[in-house]
């Protein structure tokens, strides 16, 4: 029995500067092996960590493929004994990363994702405190079932849930529409509340999803679910949508408060539905997109007449996630909108 621990970079691994060229600023150095000497308390986990070294980079430069490659990898891992996973990663993906994860990973054990937001190189860096609270969370049996978890400041939050909340604050990750499902406290992980968790989707080996097709090879995912997010903004005129369905396959909308949008975008919105699947949320950080509350031009019950699938209390950036891989898996605007209510 192990916990595997996969690295994929980011602040928690950044130490010294650039070389060459006079460039100040960290990158990304450290191994998985320089991660855990560095982490009082591990000794005491009670299961050996298995570090794996994946790849070195920010997280704004990871991809839906890798992701994919990665849960496969850990999937392997489980097979092989592990009871659990621990993922460190850069933070400004971190809660797209959960949620890919959270939608696929079929297994018990706990897929946990951590980084930091001081660097090594600073006072107070707080990775090896993350880490260690990941690697204790991936060992915990209360923590099986509840799918990808993201554990920082001693916080342990699920997610569908977490979002990334300040730039540089190490209490960055919070969950708006919940709060975090438990802590950890003097070493032992406390499931606080086990929020109900939607089926996950299959992985692209798996069994069918949806009608009776299957996640595509993440190679072909980005040539066949290309999905675009547009932000509503005051006096809107909706020009930046032009022609939108000729290069994307999806759209994701980031409205106003509960799913309003200016009454001049509305039949722009609804003439794309017409072509491509389009997922109505808010662009507010928490709560959810109304259904039936309002009904003046532009508002969310417009724009479901005309077509727009409701997104629920999903942020737009874990919508668009949903939505390219059912659109990968070949999934249609019923299996969609099912889709969008279940884990919405």
């Amino acid at each position: 029995m192990s916990v595997a621990l996969f690295t994929l970079g980011g602040t928690i691994s950044m130490a010294g500067a650039a070389e060459g060229g006079g460039a100040s600023g960290v990158v990304s150095r450290l191994t998985g092996g320089d991660l855990t000497a560095a982490v009082p308390g591990l000794a005491d986990l009670g299961v050996p960590l298995d570090v794996r070294d994946v790849q070195a980079v920010p997280s704004s430069n990871l991809t839906f493929p890798q992701m994919l490659d990665l849960v496969e990898a850990a999937s392997r891992a489980v097979a092989d004994g592990a009871v659990g996973v621990v993922v460190t990663q850069g933070t400004d993906t971190l809660e797209e990363t959960a949620f890919l994860v959270d939608l696929i990973w079929r297994h018990p054990e706990p897929f946990v994702l951590t980084g930091a937001m001081r660097n090594p190189t600073l006072a107070g860096p707080d990775g090896p405190a993350n880490l260690l609270a990941a690697a204790q969370i991936a060992a915990s049996p209360p923590a099986r079932g509840l799918g990808a978890l993201v554990a920082f400041n001693d916080e342990i939050h699920a997610a569908r849930w977490v979002r990334k909340t300040h730039s540089t604050s190490t209490a960055t990750f919070a969950s708006p529409n919940l709060g975090p499902i438990g802590q950890v406290i003097e070493g032992q992980v406390r499931i606080l509340v086990r929020p109900p968790r939607p089926e996950p989707l299959p992985n692209r080996n798996g069994t069918a999803l949806l009608g009776g097709t299957a996640l595509l090879d993440a190679t072909a995912l980005l040539d066949v679910a290309r999905v675009g997010l547009y932000t509503v903004v005051l006096d809107d005129d909706g020009v930046l949508l032009d022609g939108l369905d000729r290069t994307h396959q999806g759209l994701v909308v980031a409205g106003f408060g509960v799913g309003h949008v200016p009454s001049a975008l509305a039949p722009v919105l609804g003439s794309l539905a017409d072509r491509i699947p389009v997922v109505l949320t808010s662009r507010t950080g928490a709560g959810s997109v109304l259904r039936k509350t309002y009904s003046a031009v532009g508002s969310e019950s417009d724009l479901q007449r005309r077509g727009l699938i409701n997104g629920g209390l999903l942020d737009p950036y874990k919508a668009r996630i949903l939505l390219r891989l059912l659109l990968a898996a070949g999934a249609d605007r019923d299996d969609i909108a099912a889709a969008f209510a279940r884990h919405g």
